[in-house]
């Protein structure tokens, strides 16, 4: 390949100008970038992969899970410790806001079961195209391949593109460039030391919503047994409830259901737990849940039915017949249980109400849904505005918070990015 033109590879630099550069096309960008074009901001976005909304798009690959429908102090309470910080920015712009918003595109939804909230046609695809088409129809430019280098020392956005290094000085910049898992749809968290040299406090990247290994069981020296893993990587458990306690012995419980992997567990019932479980492996080297293989059953109900003569039937056999157990649980059984706790009839029926499972570390955090950590909101001021950099407004998950899955992320990043959009037209407003 021949080496490019020096005009090529020369620093392109656009005047300045009275407008704002949202640096990242996710939600969050997309968002501050809607809020500041309907006041009449001029709005650059720039975001590093080919097009916007990739980690979006993979989202809504198995159904467009956009917000939840439970009363809105309810859903507050998923944000834990950063509830307080979120909820101004969430009472702004709530799930029922986030619905309407979706209708005015042309997007209807609805409720599912669980209390999701899912477009009509449960795609991401429809949603981002008009959503795009009404950016576009309002001024926004968008400027693909642009990855943020950090700034000039005259205060210019540094990019890197493939026609060489850009720079674009703006008057107001809204940053919403994601956490670090997924690297490859353009969240990779490179963002950190930029941010870190202005000064600004940065939460460790952990992963969230993420999978777990279990830890070495018998003569296992890690993770799951051959037999487990070849016949069973890769099915869901369920019905089956987790209970969890934490440092304080308070106990949580959620039915739903996992899938087991080669290494461990993941699914969307793991995630729910997912923030406990890493912070106790942080803190211990392990933690241990507890799964219920029959939540349907009371304890005596179980009990019963391990108690009773099984003659020459075997085990699995017996457990099949009288409560339904089969499969990837009976292998669980084995896989967790010594011989003498199988073939007691007591402790066989404390362990179907109650299998202790292990889990000794987290998978990666580019395997992650999402990620812990990032900016602390302490380093925002009130409009979410950097302290360490005038002009600089951040949102979406680069922020230090986490929730589950279940609409709890795409409402929280999408009513960050409107906030920080109406920060930065109220800072240009000021300056004006």
């Amino acid at each position: 390949m021949s080496n490019p033109s020096p005009e090529a590879t020369a620093k392109r630099t656009s005047p300045s100008t009275s407008s704002v550069a949202i640096v990242g096309g996710g939600p969050a960008g997309l968002m501050a970038a809607e809020m500041l074009a309907n006041q009449g901001a001029s709005v650059d976005l720039y975001d590093a992969m080919p097009s916007v909304g990739r980690k979006f798009l993979l989202a809504g690959r198995g159904g467009l899970n956009l917000t939840h429908s439970e009363a809105l102090d309810t859903f507050m309470t998923r944000f834990a410790e950063r509830q307080g910080d979120l909820e101004p920015l969430v009472s702004a712009f709530t799930p029922a806001d986030l619905r309407d918003w979706a209708q005015g595109l042309g997007i209807e939804t609805f409720v599912g079961t669980s209390g999701r909230v899912f477009p009509t046609d449960m795609k991401a695809a429809p949603l981002l195209r008009a959503w795009l088409h009404r950016l576009r129809q309002a001024g926004v430019r968008f400027h693909m391949r642009h990855r943020w280098q950090g700034w000039t020392d005259d205060g210019g956005l540094r990019f890197t593109t493939p026609q060489g290094e850009a720079v674009h000085h703006a008057s107001a910049t809204v940053l919403a460039l994601g956490g670090a898992s997924w690297a490859r749809l353009g969240s990779d968290g490179a963002w950190v030391k930029n941010l870190a040299d202005t000064g600004a406090a940065i939460a460790p990247l952990r992963p969230s919503n993420c999978g777990f290994d279990v830890a070495p069981t018998g003569l296992q020296r890690e993770g799951w047994s051959m037999h487990l893993r070849e016949r069973f990587a890769g099915q869901p458990i369920k019905p089956v409830l987790i209970a969890m306690r934490d440092e304080q012995g308070q106990e949580t419980r959620q039915q739903g259901e996992f899938v087991v992997t080669d290494t461990g567990v993941e699914g969307s019932l793991i995630y729910a737990f997912s923030a406990r479980i890493r912070d106790q492996i942080d803190a211990s080297g392990q933690a241990t849940i507890h799964l219920d293989l029959l939540p349907s059953h009371t304890p005596q109900q179980v009990l019963t039915e391990t108690s009773r003569a099984r003659g020459p039937r075997s085990l699995s056999t017996h457990l099949k017949s009288r409560l339904g157990i089969q499969g990837l649980k009976m292998a669980l059984l084995h896989e967790l249980l010594t011989p003498q706790e199988l073939n007691n009839p007591a402790t066989l029926a404390e362990r179907l109400k109650a299998l202790p499972l292990t889990l000794c570390r987290a998978r990666p955090i580019d395997e992650a849904i999402s990620t812990a950590g990032g900016l602390t909101f302490e380093s925002l001021d009130s409009n979410g505005m950097l302290k360490s950099r005038e002009g600089v407004f951040c949102c979406g998950e680069m922020l230090d918070w986490e929730a589950p899955t279940g609409g709890y992320l795409l409402t929280a990043s999408m009513a960050s990015g409107r906030a920080a959009g109406a920060g930065a037209w109220r800072y240009l407003r000021d300056q004006s």
